[in-house]
């Protein structure tokens, strides 16, 4: 009996991997005949009509998967996908606040509930979870990151800004993230920081085009002309719309006079 749950097993995980989702879920409904109380087959399950987008069928077997196994962290997660996907926020939200009630140091399902009530403009929540997160795991990069971008949203820019540089400390070859913290910098008039991690996202990355024209106006504001038309230039060499391309043509005209 063990060999032939576990073949079933082996036959359903393979057509998964191989995104046969259909055939898959029929492999594990099988397998859950002789063993229909184990979680991770339901789980499973559930993940294929997901995949399927037969949303009720995964949620139906998601909701089984919690009652065997209360702290499935990842049914947590699956199904709140699921809730999101069809809108349902408020349903995400208090299934994956029971979770974090249950698990209150599960990292997973904090980060996911934070999402979740950012999604739903409910920042101070967001940023409690975030912060219990830190509490727990103090070099969580999601974390900082998700703040910064939270404070960002709120015009808090120097709270952004240091969770932003907490974030580049542990990574420092990602052209996106010194592209947000730059307009950070420059939604606080700090143009000289604002134009330091544009310059380092060009460097990560020099196919970055959105920094080449950030800086062409950083350094046009700052009355430096010559960086700016250097700049401008640079950012022209990329496929560019033609009435971009054309403003672009005409700033760099009217700045070099």
């Amino acid at each position: 009996m063990e060999n032939k749950i576990n073949n079933d097993l082996k036959s359903a995980l393979d057509l998964f991997k191989a995104a046969d989702y259909e055939k898959s879920a029929e492999a594990f409904l099988k397998a859950l005949e002789s063993d229909n109380n184990n979680p991770n087959i339901l789980n499973n399950i559930g993940l294929c009509y997901s995949k399927l987008a037969k949303d009720d069928l995964a949620v139906e077997y998601f909701i089984k998967t919690l009652s065997v196994n209360p702290k499935s962290v990842q049914t947590y997660i699956n199904l709140s996908d699921v809730y999101y996907r069809n809108k349902n926020i408020i349903d995400a939200i208090n299934l994956l606040e029971n979770g974090v009630t249950l698990m209150p140091d599960e990292i997973a399902l904090k980060h996911y509930l934070s999402r979740f009530y950012t999604q739903d403009c409910r920042y101070d929540l967001a940023m409690d979870q975030l912060f219990e997160i830190l509490d727990i795991d103090p070099e969580n990069i999601d974390a900082f990151w998700d703040l910064g971008n939270i404070q960002f949203e709120l015009g808090d820019y120097d709270s952004a800004a240091a969770n932003y540089e907490n974030v580049l400390e542990k990574i420092n070859n990602n052209a996106v993230m010194y592209y947000q913290t730059a307009i950070t910098y420059e939604a606080n008039d700090n143009i000289d920081k604002a134009i330091s991690n544009h310059l380092k996202a060009i460097s990560a990355n020099e196919n970055f085009h959105p920094s080449y024209k950030k800086l062409g106006i950083l350094f046009m504001a700052r009355g430096d002309m010559e960086s700016a038309v250097e700049y401008f230039q640079d950012y022209l060499n990329f496929d560019l719309p033609e009435d971009e391309k054309k403003n672009i043509e005409d700033l760099i005209s009217r700045i070099s006079k």
